[in-house]
């Protein structure tokens, strides 16, 4: 009888810890975290020894369909590694005092919980405990009483230690940003003062052929019948510089980003998340279901001597303005090239996206650059909006980018749009 008591009530801590690391600052806001974090406690506990599969995560608690593959679907590792995350700053600011550990391994799905050497108030009750022996029926009765209050009340008091150390952790971060450049830290507040990481969705088009002997973008008309293979795994190079030079500004505003090829990516995803498209959707077909750019959109030229080229068409052209935005030909060396910069409400209000697209992938990557800079970015907050509170309103605009030896040295911006999505 009483090993069976004193595992079920170690259950119980462990449990009592989990929702305390769930309703901690670290995890405010994170409904997906809580959900796995609360799912894997609670099997780790039923279930020791037994390995998890990532089919069953992905259908249990991301509500993934029957045909869920992992090998397409990262969703699984990338919230797991995010969670991961999450516990190590949670020990080292909330839970640095906490006597119950808990751990997710590397490689593993299961979480592990360890405990602390006791402290000196366990080691008086201890001694307390030695000196008073009720009768054994008074201390069964005794022990059971003591147990569902203990676990009240370690429930209440961590519920008021997160509050009063959410504002002071909330403090500390907000001492931290504050040494960042401030043009960034008012562009960036939509991303960066959420507890979330944002999601940066980088494309990556659907090619046919072979490397070694020339790809092509997929044709779906023409390449339906020839069943040929797709390759969904290529992206630019002016990509690949903008996740860097992203990461780079964030790392200045002391937080993370997320990044995820478009191609992986669910609708789910879009209306959980705070999301920075780069690539346009020419290549980011994400782009294509979703809430877009409404002034300024990316269209394939079907007629006249620019057949086939990606333009920028502007719906609503102001009178100094052209109809469309045409870089350099396709034939020659590209020395112009443009580029949208939107911010626009995602497919859920309370989301935020930012569009980060040129014609081309050096485009794209100026204007990653254009919004990632100190001396960029405040002559274009000099020419939007920001409310009372400090909220960037919506816009879109256009980059006028100049480019010498595959490299955009210049960006100028031409055309803007305030307001555009409320």
């Amino acid at each position: 009888m009483s090993s069976n008591r004193v595992v079920l009530t170690e259950k119980d801590r462990y449990l009592t810890q989990i929702e305390k690391i769930a309703h901690s600052s670290v995890l405010h806001g994170s409904e997906s975290l809580c959900k796995l974090l609360r799912y894997l406690a609670r099997y780790s506990l039923d279930h020791p020894g037994v390995h998890f599969k990532e089919y069953q995560i992905a259908t249990e608690v991301f509500g993934r369909s029957s045909d869920f593959d992992p090998q397409m679907d990262s969703t699984v590792r990338v919230q797991v590694g995010r969670l991961r995350q999450k516990l190590h700053e949670y020990y080292s600011s909330d839970g640095a005092e906490d006597s119950i550990l808990v751990d997710l391994p590397k490689g593993s799905y299961a979480l592990e919980f360890h405990r602390r050497e006791p402290g000196a108030i366990q080691k008086d009750t201890a001694r307390q405990e030695v000196l008073v022996r009720p009768s054994e029926a008074t201390q069964r009765h005794w022990s059971t009483v003591v147990v569902v209050l203990s676990l009240l009340l370690v429930v209440a008091v961590a519920i008021i230690i997160a509050q009063r150390v959410a504002g002071g952790r909330n403090s500390a971060t907000e001492a931290a940003v504050s040494d960042s450049p401030a043009a960034l830290r008012v562009f960036w507040k939509p991303f960066a003062s959420v507890p979330d990481e944002p999601w940066v969705i980088f494309s990556n088009a659907a090619f046919v052929g072979r490397p070694e002997t020339g790809m092509r973008y997929l044709d779906a008309a023409r390449d339906a019948k020839t069943k040929t293979k797709i390759l969904d795994h290529y992206t630019g190079v002016g990509e690949v510089l903008a996740i860097h030079e992203l990461d780079r500004a964030f790392a200045s505003l002391h937080r993370q980003i997320v990044v995820k090829r478009g191609s992986l990516l669910s609708l789910d995803d879009v209306k959980n998340n705070n999301l920075i498209f780069v690539g346009s959707p020419a290549e980011n077909l994400t782009l294509l279901d979703i809430p877009g750019t409404q002034e300024f959109v990316f269209q394939r030229l079907s007629q006249g001597p620019r057949k086939g080229d990606l333009a920028i068409v502007s719906i609503h052209p102001q009178p100094d303005e052209p109809k469309q935005f045409l870089g350099t030909p396709n034939d020659l060396q590209l020395t112009d090239d443009y580029a949208v910069l939107a911010l626009v409400k995602g497919l859920n209000p309370a989301r935020s996206e930012l569009i980060l697209a040129g014609t081309t992938t050096l485009g794209t990557q100026a204007a990653v650059e254009y919004v990632c800079r100190q001396n960029t970015v405040e002559r274009l907050l000099l020419r939007l909006s920001v409310s009372p509170t400090g909220e960037l309103e919506p816009f879109e605009a256009v980059l006028h980018v100049k480019v010498t030896r595959g490299v955009p040295l210049e960006s100028e911006l031409v055309a803007l749009r305030k307001g555009t999505r409320q």
